[in-house]
């Protein structure tokens, strides 16, 4: 392992020896990686050439073929130890070079999976590569849960990035006074995350006032904010790759009356949703604790998509890993295992109260819930 390499060669085998148990458990004989995520886990390939699409061909004994533009060969050599390239010019179909592939693997004529949900694998790539000869298999979401579960060198690059984080939304919050553009927030934000160590993250940071609180993800645009805006903040910071958001309600100048009792709902709801997280339970039971926080609150018919999401590896345009987002959604009967990452939320906004939120980058170990974002204060934040 170089100084540049995010994960030993060990950490890769193993991936690999999941993958290929994966293949057999879906009576598979081989797959196609095109989730940005997944290629990074099982190879370290770290660059933003992700947004013209990569294959990985996987077979069942292990061997793997990387195919995506010719021009990315150096990076692809210098980062790439357990995989062959294979570059296409821009003018050649990625699809031939992906069937070259398969048909080397021993992959011509087999069940082969194919990641019908990736965002980054096209209609015309997919229909194309389909023309080959194969059994084709919707595989999507099957190397995506093989990542749910973080090794303990995944938790350091987490709890690294949600220093950053934190430190970032300090210095954000200390920006968002009386006159400052959403500009100067961002900029604050920035400075501080990547000072401290982190890459640009997924997306984000989401800032914005009161006359877009409800827009979930529009960002900066030259608001400035004045006495008596409520600011919010959604940020993220990332260590190699891996994504620590978190996020905080700000008011400018002034807070509301009642903002008290919003605020310790807010808390209680985030006590709540972490208590819930706990090994052998279910997701849903996580939802179902900060549901249970709002109805005390008088707020009956108050529900949200979900209290919270996986986090992990993540390349833009999203910091939740991947093509697909894996939540803390009312009745889900996901097992939580120690290892998982969430964003989450207790978020009370357009409600009978007063607007508050709060987020944090939460890790789930043997005996619990353990918040790493815990630099930037939950209580009523007022610039």
């Amino acid at each position: 392992m170089t100084e540049t390499d995010p994960f030993p060669a060990k950490e890769l085998e193993h991936r690999v020896a999941r993958v290929r148990s994966a293949l057999a458990d879906n009576d598979l004989d081989g797959i196609l990686v095109s989730v940005p995520e997944s290629i990074y886990w099982l190879t370290g390939l770290d660059h933003w050439g992700f947004f013209a699409a990569h294959v990985l061909v996987v077979n069942r004994n292990g061997e793997m073929a990387l195919v995506c533009r010719g021009m990315e060969r150096i990076t692809v050599e210098n980062q790439v130890r357990n995989a062959t390239f294979y570059g296409h010019g821009d003018h050649e179909e990625l699809s031939d070079y992906v069937l070259a592939a398969t048909a080397d693997l021993g992959l011509k004529g087999g069940r082969v999976g194919i990641e019908k949900r990736s965002l980054f694998l096209t209609p015309r790539h997919a229909e194309l590569i389909q023309k080959g000869s194969a059994h084709w298999v919707d595989a999507s979401g099957i190397i995506d849960e093989l990542r749910l579960i973080k090794s303990a060198r995944e938790m350091q690059y987490t709890r690294k990035a949600a220093r950053a984080a934190d430190l970032g939304t300090l210095a954000a919050i200390e920006a968002a006074g009386n006159g400052a553009s959403d500009y100067e927030v961002s900029a604050a934000f920035h400075n501080r995350m990547i000072l401290e160590g982190s890459e640009y993250p997924g997306f984000g940071p989401f800032i914005r006032p009161t006359t877009r609180l409800g827009e979930e993800h529009t960002t900066w645009r030259g608001d400035v904010f004045k006495n008596g805006d409520a600011v919010f903040l959604e940020t993220c910071a990332a260590y190699r790759k891996y994504q620590a958001p978190m996020g905080r309600l700000v008011y400018v100048g002034s807070a509301p009356d009642g903002i008290e009792a919003s605020v310790q709902l807010a808390i209680d709801g985030m006590k709540a949703i972490c208590g819930a997280l706990k090994p052998g339970r279910r997701a849903g039971e996580a939802y179902a604790a900060w549901r249970e926080v709002a109805v005390s609150a008088g707020l009956m018919d108050y529900e949200r998509h979900h209290c919270g999401y996986m986090v992990g590896i993540g390349f833009p345009p999203s910091w939740t890993g991947g093509s697909m987002v894996t939540s803390l959604f009312p009745n889900s009967e996901r097992i939580l295992e120690p290892g998982m990452v969430f964003h989450a939320h207790s978020w009370f906004t357009n409600t009978t109260v007063p607007d508050y939120f709060i987020s944090n980058t939460v890790l789930l170990t043997e005996s619990g819930a353990e918040v790493l974002t815990t630099q930037t204060p939950e209580t009523l934040i007022v610039r």
